[in-house]
């Protein structure tokens, strides 16, 4: 699929450091709403993660299907192709930063697996403002859905604003130590991630995951090492939380930095009571 970049309001330092993906710098102007001028040739291809894309060409980019085409989130750049062949049909696509996102860094840093994908019912804990939120929210499709948790008022106000154009996130305003509260919005999901910058962020997982995630579901957990102990070697506090996982039968597949996006910064990849196999 062949198409072009529109522009977007902000600063981007490029996908620098990631596999396939280019430098450079640049400033956008505008706020992403228009199709942007001077199109240059893009090819927009699968990324072997379902609902995740990459663009081919001058600029090499991660993007995701946009479900409300011609707006922009954060003000992100997005790419137009054309649709089927015979068609009039224009698809648009969303810049996906790894420097802005940890799931984007994540992806971009080559994990081995993404449990999140079309039609998946995600629980997202410590959603701020909803940059992440909105790429898990064009993965998912309309046939999944986003259970977004924030607890800080003016980011819980940007997010639900957001929502409003995108029917598959709930957004909800709350404390992620305390799922009882939300009991009665959440459903049974397939994937909890959590982006929650707190000392007892491991603890935070394990109490939604006993509520809300299915057995065999799974878990993706951002950990920063000095909102848990700054005077600790990041690797030692990886290790620990690691541990305390384990401890709450959710169990650790894959472990990854987000360097040089995310400083001290590691993704723990699992699943919540797996099935023991023969």
């Amino acid at each position: 699929m062949k198409g072009g970049f529109g522009k977007g309001k902000g600063k981007g330092k490029g996908f620098g450091g990631g596999k396939g993906f280019g430098k450079g710098k640049g400033k956008g102007k505008g706020k992403g709403k228009g199709k942007g001028k001077g199109f240059a040739k893009v090819v927009v291809e699968p990324h072997r993660f379902a609902g995740v894309f990459v663009s081919r060409g001058k600029d090499e980019a991660m993007l995701t299907k946009n479900m409300v085409p011609g707006e922009s989130v954060y003000g992100e750049k997005r790419v137009q192709v054309d649709g089927p062949e015979g068609s009039n049909e224009k698809i648009e696509y969303r810049v996906w930063n790894p420097f802005r996102s940890k799931l984007g860094a994540t992806i971009v840093g080559g994990v081995g697996q993404m449990p999140i994908q079309p039609g998946s019912k995600v629980l997202y804990l410590g959603s701020a403002s909803g940059t992440t939120v909105s790429h898990v929210s064009d993965m998912v499709g309309p046939e999944g859905c986003v259970y977004a948790v924030e607890f800080s008022h003016r980011s819980a106000r940007d997010l639900t604003n957001m929502a409003k154009k995108r029917p598959n996130i709930v957004p909800i305003l709350e404390d992620a130590r305390q799922p009882l509260k939300y009991r009665m919005l959440v459903g049974m999901v397939d994937v909890i991630f959590s982006d929650v910058a707190q000392p007892d962020q491991a603890r935070i997982v394990a109490l939604n995951a006993q509520m809300f995630l299915k057995v065999n579901g799974w878990f993706i957990i951002s950990i920063k090492a000095n909102c848990v102990d700054s005077t600790a070697a990041p690797e030692a506090v990886f290790a620990s939380e690691v541990e305390k996982l384990k401890k709450d039968n959710l169990r650790p597949k894959e472990q990854l930095t987000l360097e040089p996006y995310h400083r001290d910064h590691a993704i723990v990849i699992g699943q919540y009571r797996p099935f023991k196999t023969a």
